[in-house]
């Protein structure tokens, strides 16, 4: 309640006050317009009295303030149109207000004649503006103080004695009126840093508020001092610099030094900056310990920067300066000065640093590794990084050449680029990593040789290698699945069109992934398997020597190589996906010509069907993959080709489900019946097989009749394309006979009473039957085969 009570006590002082004012300034108005002047000089000055009240907050006395100021500029309007007539001497005027009973209206109105005196140019600007500054320092009160040279200020502004100003005077009135801002500027520092001395103890958060409040009527000065047309290089360099940096490290106060630095750099140009670097930096170390130097150098850096990609025309200019090392030194000196920065602010620092040398020096790498070396050095001491804000910076510093370059490999050629990432906590490693493959990917990056592969599996380790298994089983599933999808997308991207070369970078990917856990293994296998595959390809392409000289990688090679990869997936364990690629590498060796390897790959696609396929749906899957592969494969014998086909007829015929039975058997009949120039054409071989599905069909009829569906219909109607498929083909086997039965069991089947009807079994025999007779009325070569079948 008591902060309550306080605000309303304010308010209300606040009301009163305006009212006060308000009531003084009618009289004023008043005996203005009855040019009654030593009336409207005594309501002005008790107008004004009330900015001599001390129970008002800055911001309410702002309020004041500025009601206050509009009806100066009533009384600065009327003195100067009566002084042009002639009415008043403006001599006189600035004598007479100094008559006031009180000193701070008496001010006032001496600032108000002033600027009236400094227009009329009876004397000097420089002279009036001098004495103007100095019967200021009357007010040592900071708030009534700060507000009154605020005024100052403010009607002076377009009056200083500058080049090119109608108030100029001799050769040097641009001094005087430097001078009289840079004396206005460290009297009113004094006054806001006076501000947070006084006071109890208990109110030095409020008052440092308060302060930030009033921050910008000090800060004017010096946007002032920049729109002088006198101030230019050497005159910045020789006298305003100085001067100000002076008054800003003398003032010792942290609020204070931290945003007149921050003005300096904002408010002058870049170019001055850049000329008086080392002037500038020399103040950073000398600031409080508790200023916050990080922020305001970073963005001197940003502001640099910002400037050299400005223009080519001004990179010379950063050379000739040698900014690099200055900036550098003082990064340096700050860190060592103020030994409580926190890390993320180290980095921060580097951050900067950084993004100044890749836009100013983008060609020095060995500057980029001098400032990640700086930044382990500083790192040393603590193994992982955990402060959020610390490893956010860390991963802009690490992402900043990545942007500009758009290429991994200058940050391959950084030996400190590896050691500052090693001081990330897993999980942040795993998001660097990931900005890396990404960075990769969009700039298709291509990595050529095993040496680099390497050096870049090294640094993505934190999504390559198994860390810790208990942060990966926190993991979200989908967030695992799309960092190891980056991974296996990452592989494909390390290629190169020399052979032994590239066998150098599929050994390198494979031993760094056999270190990620069973786990990782389904992810990253595939593609290392797929790009060996792929240097398969290029071989075939090869005539075996190369310019020359002998292929050190041969095929047998790679197939070990295969063969061995595909083993690890025993850990995951993951036989669909082993059984995928084995069968992948079989049909590879079948393209080199290596029918004993391409029998072994098979044997093992075997053997993972036997021993470690037990569900069903994956059977059903899997013997069809296998089908498909053998019934393009052109390599084999006789007697390796029927051990392999009865294989695969025989595990068809163990199928848990009838259905399932019945499809594997019938898809069986292809590997007997290859429509290729060499292919195997054994007819006998298709019919036996489709009469045992067929038979597999009747049974599964059978089972079914009792339950009264027609679900397996179905199975029939797939046969009769079958046999239609084959007749077409020209296999002497099947004859129309056997269509005409099977058709008549279709049609029995589907008006049987003991079956309910089923619309997408109807509509596929009716689609077959349309199929039959439009190659009946077609003719032709294949219209002959259908002559004898009647719908």
């Amino acid at each position: 309640m008591v902060p309550d009570a306080a605000a309303a006590d304010e308010e209300k002082c606040l009301t009163d006050g305006m009212g006060r004012l308000q009531h003084n300034a009618f009289y004023m108005h008043r005996a203005l317009d009855s040019n009654n002047l030593k009336d409207a000089l005594r309501y002005a000055g008790q107008m004004l009295s009330e900015l001599r009240t001390s129970s008002l907050s800055p911001h309410k006395y702002y309020e004041l303030y500025m009601r206050a100021f509009d009806e100066l500029r009533k009384v600065e309007m009327f003195f100067v149109e009566e002084t042009r007539r002639g009415t008043y001497s403006v001599t006189d005027l600035y004598e007479l207000v100094q008559h006031a009973a009180n000193i701070l209206p008496r001010l006032y109105l001496l600032c108000t004649v002033g600027s009236v005196y400094i227009k009329s140019k009876e004397a000097p600007a420089k002279d009036v503006l001098k004495d103007l500054v100095e019967m200021c320092r009357g007010i040592q009160h900071p708030v009534r103080g700060l507000f009154l040279r605020s005024y100052l200020s403010q009607i002076s502004r377009d009056k200083l004695p500058d080049i090119g100003s109608e108030f100029e005077g001799g050769a040097n009135t641009v001094n005087d009126a430097i001078e009289f801002v840079l004396q206005n500027f460290t009297e009113m520092n004094k006054l806001w840093v006076r501000m947070q001395y006084q006071g109890p103890i208990g109110e030095k958060a409020k008052r440092g508020k308060e302060r930030s409040e009033l921050r910008d009527l000090v800060g004017k000065n010096l946007h002032v001092l920049s729109q002088l047309e006198g101030v230019d290089l050497d005159m910045y360099k020789e006298t305003v610099l100085p001067r100000i940096l002076e008054q800003v490290v003398n003032c010792k106060d942290e609020l204070a030094q931290h945003y007149l630095m921050d003005c300096i750099i904002q408010v002058f140009p870049d170019e001055y900056h850049l000329q008086t670097l080392e002037t500038l930096l020399s103040a950073f170390p000398q600031l409080q310990p508790t200023v916050d130097i990080k922020t305001v150098l970073s963005l001197l850096m940003d502001r640099l920067s910002n400037y050299a990609v400005s223009s080519t025309e001004v990179l010379p200019e950063f050379l000739q300066a040698e900014a690099f090392a200055k900036l550098n030194s003082a990064v340096g000196e700050v860190i060592e000065a103020q030994v409580d920065m926190p890390i993320s602010g180290v980095i921060t620092l580097y951050v900067s640093l950084l993004t100044f040398t890749l836009r100013i020096h983008p060609d020095r790498i060995d500057y980029m590794d001098q400032i990640l070396g700086a930044c382990v050095q500083r790192l040393s001491g603590k193994t992982k990084v955990e402060d959020s804000k610390a490893t956010k910076q860390i991963v802009a510093l690490l992402s900043a050449p990545l942007e500009k370059y758009k290429d991994i490999s200058t940050a391959l050629n950084l030996p400190n680029y590896p050691r500052v990432m090693d001081h990330l906590d897993n999980a942040t490693n795993k998001v660097m990593s990931a900005i890396i493959i990404q960075n990769i990917m969009k700039n298709n990056t291509c990595i050529s040789t095993a040496d680099r592969v390497d050096t870049l599996l090294e640094l993505i380790k934190g999504l390559v290698k198994e860390t810790d298994e208990a942060q990966d089983d926190e993991l979200d599933e989908e967030d695992f699945k799309e960092e190891q999808n980056s991974v296996a997308r990452l592989i494909h991207m390390l290629r190169t069109d020399d052979a032994e070369e590239m066998f150098k970078i599929i050994s390198t990917v494979r031993k760094h992934i056999l270190l990620g856990g069973p786990k990782r293994l389904a992810f990253t296998v595939p593609p290392v398997v797929f790009s060996a595959l792929k240097l398969l390809r290029h071989l075939q392409n090869q005539d075996g020597d190369v310019n020359g000289q002998e292929v050190s990688v041969t095929q047998k090679k790679i197939f070990q190589f295969l063969h061995q990869t595909i083993e690890a997936l025993s850990s995951v364990p993951s036989p669909e996906l082993a059984l995928k690629l084995y069968l992948q590498c079989a049909e590879a060796a079948n393209d080199c010509g290596l029918e004993p390897v391409s029998y072994e790959f098979l044997t093992q696609a075997f053997i993972l069907y036997e021993e470690e396929m037990a569900d069903s749906k994956v059977q059903v899957t899997a013997i069809h993959l296998i089908i498909g592969t053998l019934q393009r494969m052109n390599v084999f014998g006789i007697e390796n080709r029927d051990t392999l086909t009865h294989k695969a007829s025989g595990y068809s015929a163990k199928l848990l489900k009838k259905p399932d039975q019945c499809r594997a058997v019938y898809a069986c009949s292809h590997l007997f019946w290859v429509n290729e120039q060499d292919g195997v054409k054994d007819g006998e071989r298709v019919l036996l097989c489709l009469k045992r599905a067929l038979r597999i069909a009747n049974a599964a009829q059978q089972m079914n009749a009792t339950r009264g569906s027609s679900g397996h219909v179905t199975l029939f109607i797939e046969m009769l394309n079958k046999y239609l498929y084959f007749l077409e083909k020209g296999n002497p086997q099947i004859t129309s006979s056997a269509i005409h039965d099977l058709i008549d069991l279709i049609r029995t089947e589907i008006q049987s009473d003991n079956t309910t009807s089923d619309p997408s079994a109807n509509a596929f025999f009716s689609s077959t039957m349309r199929y039959i007779e439009f190659h009946k009325q077609k003719g032709g070569s294949v219209g002959e085969n259908y002559e004898q079948i009647k719908v």
